[in-house]
């Protein structure tokens, strides 16, 4: 019996770990997990404080040859300057359309060589990643990206502290998703970011994905109509205003006995 008890718990065990790693793993399709509050400030952010009705688009992994230049077509057409956070990869592919966006007054940024987990990686890993990218960036355009948004939001407290020292980098996370990598439809994508956004907001896309660029025109003249005004991200970042402080907790007020009398009970 005893036996048959540790063998038992051995299996229940093993496959125990073997399930928390299968969730733990970060699918490779453009998924991003919604991001943890931002705790480190002047180097992290997922929102921005800001006094007026500016928010920021962000488009990530691309450029795509095929869609990427559909919208920065639609983009000119309402004189909207994008966040683009680019992959190494599609960058050494397509550096015209990364100069057509810097020359068009777009932010270019890093989104790393090939997507991976940075998260899981050693730091020679992550600089390589972040070095190739950055080559490519400033070979296609001449500029320098300033900001890095990790793969999938996947990033660790100590990692945020050494990029930030050693390449100068804002990590930028979201706080609106669509989930349009998930592909649900343009009007899903329109519906899910006019709800979420609000002022300050840096809103997350993918311009990798024909959905995303059929839902821009509606989630741009939907935005437009409530009266937002659209930025870089580094435009965001400063405009940063600080929070208004949080009221403090007024003491229970005692309320005073009553000096009346009694009212005669009926029975």
């Amino acid at each position: 019996m005893l036996i048959f008890r540790v063998l038992l718990f051995s299996l229940v065990t093993s496959f125990g770990i073997v399930a928390v790693r299968a969730d733990a793993v970060a699918p490779q399709t453009g998924e991003k997990p919604e991001p943890a509050a931002t705790a480190e400030p002047g180097i992290t952010f997922d929102w921005v404080h800001v006094d007026g009705p500016y928010v920021a688009m962000t488009f990530d992994d691309g450029p795509s040859a095929k869609l990427t230049p559909k919208l920065l077509d639609l983009l000119a057409a309402h004189h909207i300057k994008a966040t683009f956070f680019l992959i190494g990869q599609n960058v050494a592919e397509n550096p015209d359309i990364v100069a057509r966006e810097v020359r068009e007054g777009h932010e270019i940024a890093n989104h790393s060589w090939s997507h991976p987990n940075l998260a899981k990686m050693s730091d020679a890993g992550v600089r390589d990643q972040l070095h190739k990218t950055e080559d490519a960036i400033r070979s296609a355009s001449g500029n320098r990206p300033t900001l890095l948004r990790p793969p999938y939001g996947s990033i660790t407290a100590r990692q945020k502290k050494w990029i930030n020292q050693e390449f100068g980098y804002k990590i930028v996370l979201w706080d609106v998703d669509p989930l349009d990598w998930r592909r649900p439809g343009s009007n899903v994508v329109c519906n899910r970011i006019i709800k979420m956004a609000r002022a300050g907001s840096i809103i997350l896309a993918h311009d990798i994905h024909p959905g995303t660029i059929e839902a821009m025109p509606c989630v741009l003249s939907q935005l437009e109509a409530k009266g937002f005004k659209f930025v870089t991200v580094s435009e965001l970042i400063a405009m940063q205003t600080p929070l208004p402080p949080k009221p403090s907790p007024s003491p229970k007020s005692i309320p005073p006995k009553s000096t009346s009398p009694s009212p005669t009970p009926h029975n």
